[in-house]
Formats: C-alpha cells, sequence, structure tokens
C-alpha cells in the first residue's frame, strides 16, 4: 500500500489532464471544422500532452513523480500491447503481397532516414529513431513505444513531446493535402485508399481522409494503416537492436525483447480468432486508449516548456524530411502497382 500511495497523486494529476483532454476534444473537433473544414481536430491525446506542458512547473513538486514515472514506463507499455486487439491477420493479408510490400518498403526507408537525418542535421540517433518509428507506424503510440526501448538522454522528454505534436500536425495537413494528390497521379479508389493508409500518421486522419473520398477509400486505407500498426513490434525491436549494437545504455550489449511488444503479437492472434468475447473485447480497446491518454499526460507534465522551445528549426526540418521520403516511395510503389 505504500507503493500506492507514492504513485496515486501522480496518476491522479495525470488522469484528470486526461479527463480534461477528453472533454475538450469536441470543441477542438468543432474549431478544426470551422477553420479548415475538416472533422477531426486535435485528438485528446494531443490536448492532454498539449495541457501537461502547461502544468509542468506544478508537477515539478516531488509527489508527483513516482506516479509520473509509472505512467510513463508500467502503463504505456501495457496501454500499447493491447493496441493488438484491434488488427486481425485476415484483414492484413487480404491486401496482397504487392501492397505489403510497398508499405513495408516506405516503413523501412522512413525509419532509416530518420536517423540518417538526425545525423545531418546534428541531432542524436535517438531523436531520428523516434520520429522515424512515428512516421513509419502510428504516430503518438508508435512514439511512446519506442521511447520504452532508447537509452536515456538529456532531450528525451522534450523530444517524444515534440514529435507528438509534429507528428499530428503533419498528419492532418496530409489528411487535408493526400486526397487530391492521389487524384492529381490517377489513382483509383483503391490506390487512393491505400497511398493514404501508408502514407499518413494516424489512425484518426487516416480514416478521416479516406471516408471523405469513398466508403472503398476508406475501408482500404484503414486496413492499410492497421497493417503499419501490426509491424510496430518488429520495429520497436530493430530499434531495440540498433542501440543495443551501439552499447546504449540500457541494452548492455544484449538485444532487449519488451515484453510488451510479444502482448501485443498475441493479442493479434487473439483478435484474429476471435478468442473473446466482443465485450470484453470493447473494455480492453478502452483500457488500452485511456491507457495511452494517461501516458501522453504524464509525459507532458514531465517536460519543460523551455526544453520543448529550445529544440529549434532542425527537429521540424527531420519530422518533415520523413514524411516526405514516406509519401514519395507509397506514391512511386503504388503507381508501378497501378
Amino acid at each position: 500500500m505504500g507503493g500506492l500511495g507514492d504513485v496515486m497523486p501522480g496518476v491522479l494529476l495525470a488522469a484528470a489532464v486526461g479527463v480534461v483532454a477528453t472533454l475538450l476534444e469536441p470543441t477542438a473537433a468543432r474549431l478544426a471544422a470551422a477553420l479548415f473544414g475538416a472533422t477531426a481536430g486535435l485528438p485528446a491525446m494531443v490536448l492532454a500532452l498539449l495541457i501537461g506542458i502547461l502544468l509542468n512547473p506544478v508537477a515539478q513538486r516531488l509527489v508527483f513523480r513516482p506516479g509520473l514515472t509509472f505512467c510513463v514506463k508500467k502503463v504505456l507499455r501495457w496501454a500499447v500491447a493491447l493496441l493488438g486487439l484491434k488488427i486481425a491477420v485476415g484483414d492484413v493479408l487480404g491486401l496482397g503481397w504487392q501492397v505489403m510490400v510497398v508499405v513495408v518498403a516506405g516503413m523501412a526507408a522512413t525509419l532509416v532516414s530518420g536517423v540518417w537525418l538526425a545525423r545531418l542535421f546534428g541531432r542524436s540517433d535517438a531523436y531520428g529513431a523516434l520520429v522515424g518509428s512515428a512516421t513509419a507506424v502510428c504516430g503518438a503510440s508508435a512514439a511512446l513505444a519506442t521511447v520504452s526501448v532508447l537509452p536515456d538522454y538529456k532531450e528525451r522528454e522534450a523530444d517524444v513531446a515534440f514529435v507528438v505534436v509534429a507528428v499530428n500536425a503533419l498528419a492532418t495537413l496530409a489528411m487535408l493535402l493526400y486526397p487530391p494528390l492521389a487524384a492529381f497521379v490517377g489513382f483509383d479508389e483503391r490506390m487512393t485508399g491505400a497511398l493514404l493508409g501508408a502514407a499518413i500518421h494516424d489512425v484518426a486522419q487516416v480514416a478521416g481522409a479516406g471516408y471523405a473520398v469513398s466508403e472503398v477509400a476508406g475501408n482500404t486505407a484503414v486496413v492499410v494503416k492497421l497493417f503499419r500498426v501490426f509491424l510496430l513490434l518488429p520495429v520497436v525491436l530493430a530499434v531495440a537492436f540498433y542501440f543495443a549494437s551501439q552499447g546504449g545504455s540500457t541494452a548492455r550489449a544484449r538485444v532487449p525483447v519488451p515484453v510488451f511488444a510479444i502482448v501485443f503479437l498475441a493479442l493479434v492472434l487473439v483478435n484474429s480468432y476471435a478468442l473473446l468475447p466482443g465485450p470484453v473485447t470493447g473494455v480492453l480497446n478502452e483500457a488500452s486508449r485511456t491507457g495511452l491518454l494517461l501516458a501522453i499526460a504524464a509525459l507532458g507534465l514531465g517536460t519543460s516548456p523551455r526544453a520543448l522551445a529550445s529544440l529549434g528549426w532542425r527537429h521540424v526540418v527531420i519530422a518533415t524530411g520523413v514524411t516526405l521520403i514516406i509519401l514519395a516511395i507509397s506514391v512511386a510503389g503504388l503507381a508501378l502497382l497501378g
């Protein structure tokens, strides 16, 4: 009970931020619709991050630190593991191997180019892997999964906060620009959906862009996007292997195998064979969403606005660069499939 008492203040603070963000989400959506004609505003996760950053001076009190650390390290991993219940192997296999190859090629190039661009602009490999994985897989959720296998470094919290905000902003922009681009290239509805699912970062924006085109485009976009989420496990393991080979402080010259990633894969199989009743799956999906919200609120609370502001233009250039790389490879690959 002593341990519970230690973590409870920080957990409650993160939960309060999450509740406020959830309540504000519809207002943010209406504001986005009024300003940009888009139905997807700032998601609750991004709002929780921003509110948390604003409350960072409050969260600096020692009483909150154990709970915030618990949310970022423990709650986060189980919330990511539960994402496996959103994916079915049959839906992924229905894409066809050609589309899968294009998606995997784009993801691999994005992950590698993230590290390369980070070095080119004098940023750390860890930031490159973070922004590369977030762009390659599924935005904020992938960033949170990846940071759990990165070595500790000074700008870690600020980097994660920046990546979450940046990928959401870029995904929202992509939601507006990519459908006209697909029409310009001459893609039909299915190929348009494949492009949106392969190149847009976050699931919400993928669905918004796809279903704004047509039901066929929307369905295809969501399945392609879920295929990228399915590849979260190999991406996290690849990042862990890379930093292990570099002698990262958390690796100790061996490849760490995150337990949450194995659970994620197991739950994909559970969902594929419908081994859990629908209501149970629904509860666990909500638990995943809540856990991610808690984790990202805690991350924001632990991020200093001054540290975030000090990151500079290079971070923006790298995030934009990897976004353009996954877009270019997706367009070129799908155009070849015709």
